[in-house]
């Protein structure tokens, strides 16, 4: 695993300095390991134009924790505030932070899961606290790594699509909470194809944000999936994210006909999108 950060501007070695100390003070880390575009030298800093109306986006962070504990790895409470108070301190570069166990690593590491192998060649080790050695990794055969991502693709893709017909349904039938769930579900089985096609890890969480940011470290033509530039689209987004509980079981919970319609334009080009990004990709496995 590499060290240095010499090739990060000085102020993103600054953010990721901030980010070690923020995880550190509240958890247990063994090691902590910056992975990803900023790992590979190839981050995303641009701008786009749609509909005259232009936006910024950026490649993020990409963290891996590990911890010894299974208890620690578990700790929504203690993961959730590292995450707050790296939102609340002056890092400007959105920070995925995924926890996993020395034990998961390691058994990941030794199968050949290319999330776990992938890593260990090309993260960078921000801390270590020398306690625990993480395993060889295994030569990985690309018509077995190939193999997977065609399962995966073909398993959650399809899953995906059922949710988008039942989305249509209730759609129709003019059950917009209803439909709200169904959206979601289809987003997050979308998400989920394109991690697993690209790592063959999936985050263990409901969180649209952090899925479409994960994505977005796959390839950045998913940045641009919902925009966030209007207050609307903002406000389109957020009900979506929430709908996975709140569509479910909040009574106050409200989406319009007019919400739904813009949000399933957006799904249907995540679906175009995933289908020839994912298909590309495993056509790269060889």
């Amino acid at each position: 695993m590499k060290k240095s950060l010499a090739h990060l501007p000085k102020h993103k070695r600054y953010e990721l300095k901030l980010i070690v100390e923020q995880i550190r003070q509240l958890a247990e880390a063994e090691e902590i390991v910056l992975f990803g575009s900023y790992a590979r030298g190839d981050w995303v800093e641009d701008r786009y134009t749609e509909n005259n109306v232009t936006y910024e986006y950026a490649s993020d962070f990409d963290i891996l924790v590990i911890v010894e504990s299974s208890e620690m790895a578990n700790s929504t409470d203690i993961w959730r505030k590292i995450d707050k108070k790296i939102r609340r301190f002056p890092i400007k570069t959105w920070t995925n932070v995924i926890v996993e166990t020395v034990d998961s690593v390691n058994a990941g590491i030794a199968k050949g899961n290319y999330f776990f192998t992938d890593i260990s060649k090309e993260g960078i080790l921000l801390y270590d606290s020398r306690k625990f050695k993480l395993a060889r990794p295994k030569k990985l055969n690309p018509k077995e790594r190939r193999g997977q991502a065609k399962f995966n693709f073909k398993e959650w893709f399809t899953s995906a699509k059922e949710f988008v017909i039942d989305f249509n349904n209730a759609f129709k039938r003019r059950s917009y909470k209803k439909a709200a769930f169904e959206l979601h579900q289809a987003v997050e089985r979308f998400y989920t194809t394109i991690l697993l096609v690209f790592t063959n890890y999936k985050p263990k969480t409901h969180d649209l944000e952090k899925f479409s940011h994960m994505a977005a470290g796959c390839d950045p033509a998913f940045l641009n999936i919902f925009p966030q530039a209007a207050e609307e689209q903002k406000k389109c987004f957020d009900l979506l994210k929430r709908a996975y509980v709140e569509a479910r079981y909040n009574p106050a919970y409200k989406i319009t006909k007019l919400q739904l319609e813009y949000l399933s334009t957006r799904v249907r080009k995540l679906q175009r999108l995933t289908k020839k990004i994912c298909r590309e990709r495993i056509e790269s496995f060889v």
